[in-house]
């Protein structure tokens, strides 16, 4: 019977071009724009490393002096010096590492090309088995280089094809701020979105190109970027702000913990370390942790951008504006086939067969404006990509949101043509044959 209802369908938009055209372009209208915000929210709140990311975990704490302390107030977002080093000594995790951002002076030795800048990443060897890091050639480098300040270095592929035309450059030296460094792998193509373990720098933009020992960086005084909070006097300490003992936060500190066992023996460690502190004198404010996992730490830093929020619920009220007009030509279409319905109905059909028929129809234009919201979708996700964001260039179609496309397309068509089928059903077959 679908089929014989889809024939019929197609005679109908035949007979009613015109009108079949304006029920199209209204769902594919709402269709398109729903659509387009809906791929760029699905892309932005994704889950960045799905295989693990309920194993790996963030801890929080609250070092900071009683100066404008306000209870209730949530912990620092990242930790000073001291206590990364002190955690990551003690090693109470199945992984952890300590890591910051900064950038570096790249001095090629090829001919014609320039020095330039990179952006780096300083981190502890367990940065790339825990975030699960792709390697073209070679590896991370072990343990001992962190305690050793050896000068080595993982590269991204894209700097491995600049500086060394794409060849397995593991071994060989690059200059990294005018020291030298033996390069122990290179990175193939990655890029976690968003980049979850660093949330004070571009949240969507490229991975670090250089990634070198968080130890030799300090020795050697290189850049950093990214958020510092600083309390007390910073300068009085002969490294500045990112020594040892400096009164600053800015060091993101990860976990991998692979049991819930784990995880509560974890934070109650956290409770214990901060109750230490707090008694030696380093911690004034009342103790204040939090143990967060990489969909619990997106939420907490609100990673989607208000403005892609507020064009998800505008899209959709476009939408609903759209499958209005398509009820109200729907509900035109059909009841202008009323003495033919009722003719249907005097031969036998059901009131059943009716409603089944109409939804049909109303199905088969849900389809249409499917493949035509589609194209307008596409459009639109190419001018987004136009956009000087840096998320911009994310906004592509998968598979999963093509097949989102129809379904949304489907559901919005049927639902549009509930309220016109159950007034065609209700058509009075013998009031219609009295009028021919």
């Amino acid at each position: 019977m679908l089929a014989y209802y889809f024939n019929l369908a197609l005679r109908s938009f035949r007979r009613n071009k015109v009108l079949t055209a304006l029920m199209v372009l209204a769902i594919a209208l709402g269709i398109g724009a729903s659509m387009t915000t809906l791929t760029v929210f699905y892309v932005l709140s994704g889950d960045p490393i799905p295989q693990k990311s309920d194993q790996l975990f963030y801890p929080q704490m609250d070092p900071q002096s009683l100066r404008d302390f306000t209870p209730g107030d949530e912990p620092e977002t990242q930790l000073t010096r001291f206590d990364a080093e002190a955690m990551l000594r003690e090693k109470r995790g199945d992984r952890q590492t300590m890591t910051t951002g900064g950038s570096a002076s790249i001095e090629p030795d090829v001919q014609g090309l320039d020095p330039f800048l990179v952006d780096a990443r300083y981190a502890t060897s367990d940065f790339f088995p825990m975030f699960e890091l792709p390697f073209l050639h070679g590896t991370g480098w072990p343990p001992e280089a962190d305690e050793r300040h050896d000068r080595v270095a993982v590269i991204a592929k894209s700097l491995n094809d600049k500086v060394f035309g794409g060849q397995n450059s593991v071994g060989r030296t690059l200059r990294i701020d005018k020291e030298a460094f033996r390069i122990v792998g290179v990175i193939d193509d990655w890029r976690p979105t968003p980049k979850f373990y660093d949330m004070n720098s571009d949240r969507y933009g490229e991975p670090e190109q250089v990634f070198v020992p968080f130890s030799t960086s300090r020795d050697l005084k290189m850049g950093r970027n990214g958020s510092m909070n600083c309390w007390g006097q910073p300068g009085d300490d002969p490294e500045g702000a990112t020594g040892v003992n400096a009164p600053c936060v800015w060091i993101q500190y990860w976990v991998e913990l692979g049991t819930p066992e784990k995880v509560d023996e974890y934070r109650e460690y956290l409770a214990n370390y901060s109750a230490q502190q707090r008694a030696a004198g380093r911690f004034e404010r009342p103790d204040n942790v939090r143990l967060s996992s990489v969909m619990e730490w997106l939420e907490f830093n609100r990673v989607v951008p208000g403005d892609v929020r507020l064009q998800v619920w505008l899209a959709l009220g476009f939408l609903l504006v759209c499958l209005v007009n398509t009820v109200g030509l729907l509900l035109a279409k059909f009841l202008r086939r009323s003495s033919e319905i009722g003719v249907r109905r005097a031969l036998g059909a059901s009131r059943r067969a009716i409603f089944a028929q109409c939804l049909v129809e109303a199905g088969t234009i849900g389809l249409a404006g499917g493949v035509l919201g589609l194209g307008l979708a596409q459009l639109g996700l190419w001018a987004v990509r136009q956009q000087p964001s840096s998320y911009a260039d994310l906004a592509r179609l998968d598979p999963a949101m093509l097949v989102a496309t129809f379904l949304l397309a489907l559901f919005a068509s049927l639902l549009a043509g509930l309220l016109p089928a159950w007034r065609a059903m209700q058509v009075a077959p013998a009031i219609q044959l009295k009028t021919q």
